[in-house]
């Protein structure tokens, strides 16, 4: 499976932008468009914590697609959006957010 996991900071700019400049009703889709396998993301995770993730791998679930993204290229058109925070700059700061706050 394949995800495109994007900073929260990231998404809150996009908000905050396309409140400002949208005149009216507008769709528009805030992502990183840089999908990366779930096994990659749980190894990210586990590089980032120091420990080993226990896995219980599990079939496909119903109504699930291998592989999704946004496709962003609206929202950079229009509004200026670029999400700026790498996977791994995102996982250090939630890692550094969740031992401050455990």
């Amino acid at each position: 499976m394949m995800r495109d996991f994007t900073y929260i900071d990231d998404i809150i700019n996009g908000v905050v932008v396309a409140m400002r400049k949208c005149a009216g009703f507008n769709i528009y889709n805030l992502g990183e468009s840089r999908p990366i396998t779930v096994n990659d993301l749980i190894a990210k995770i586990e590089k980032a914590l120091g420990k080993t993730a226990i896995k219980e791998y599990l079939p496909p679930q119903p109504g699930d697609v291998e592989r999704t993204y946004a496709d962003v290229t609206k929202a950079v058109n229009e509004l200026g959006y670029n999400p700026a925070t790498t996977i791994q700059a995102g996982l250090a700061k939630f890692v550094a957010w969740l031992r401050q706050n455990s």
